[in-house]
């Protein structure tokens, strides 16, 4: 297959369904000519991630868990195995419980905070840690997902903005870390998406109108230009990119009132 990512090979993080950001993110990179695997938490994402790997020709299709460390090391195995490398790891992973983003920030439990904290920003950290083994030599590219929560308060979004602090801060110390690697790691703020992980955020539909409404270009983002812009980002047209939060969300990040 022709495109800018011919002879690529990308592992990517937090497809849930056809809807996911993740997905379009997939989209896109296969459209360019990447060749894509994919990891699922649980059967029930299972059942619905491995038919839509299948249908862009993807084989690997592996199960992960990113709070259990021999999951992780499973995947890597097989995928250094199976390939003869790494270009690409798109980490798409958030979680937090759904107490945690309907009461207030101060009430936010001690095990909500670390489970919030380890899923959403730690996993970055040891995937990029085993990606980076398999990216040797290879100018690898890391790019993970991010929203604006992470900046200013976002009403309901909570200890995920706290996690997703986190994930930006991750993403500066990484791209320090394995820049003499050549080795890059960019993040992407996206506007709101109506995706499974937004349904679980209280009074989602307001934050997308009102998005919608503000930003400059009067309309919410689309998953596919999040998607080309990871494929920016982890092609050569990004080659001097690295430790970045790029805003992919209409331009709603520069509004004050």
């Amino acid at each position: 297959m022709s495109g800018i990512l011919a002879g690529k090979k990308a592992l990517i993080f937090g497809v849930a369904n056809e809807r996911s950001i993740a997905w379009a993110v997939a989209r896109e990179l296969h459209a360019q000519g990447a060749e894509l695997a994919f990891t699922y938490a649980g059967e029930i994402l299972e059942k619905r991630v491995r038919p839509l790997a299948e249908g862009i020709g993807s084989t690997l299709v592996l199960p992960c868990d990113v709070t259990r460390d021999e999951e992780i090391e499973a995947v890597f195995e097989t995928v250094g195995r199976e390939w003869d490398g790494l270009d690409i790891l798109i980490h798409a992973i958030a979680y937090a419980k759904k107490e945690d983003l309907s009461q207030p920030y101060v009430q936010t439990g001690r095990e909500g905070f670390h489970t919030a904290l380890d899923i959403s920003s730690y996993s970055l950290v040891v995937l990029t840690r085993h990606a980076a083994r398999l990216m040797k030599g290879r100018d690898g590219a890391v790019v993970t997902l991010t929203y604006m929560g992470s900046e200013k308060v976002v009403p309901n979004y909570n200890v995920m903005g706290v996690a997703k602090a986190a994930l930006e801060a991750s993403v500066r110390y990484l791209a320090y870390d394995l820049g003499p690697e050549g080795i890059r790691v960019n993040a992407i703020s996206a506007g709101p998406v109506k995706t499974l992980a937004a349904a679980g955020i209280a009074g989602f539909r307001d934050m997308l109108r009102l998005a919608g409404e503000r930003a400059p270009l009067k309309r919410n983002v689309e998953p596919a230009e999040i998607g080309r812009t990871a494929v920016y980002l982890v092609s050569d047209m990004g080659s001097g990119v690295t430790g970045e939060t790029i805003h992919v969300d209409a331009g709603y990040n520069i509004m004050g009132m």
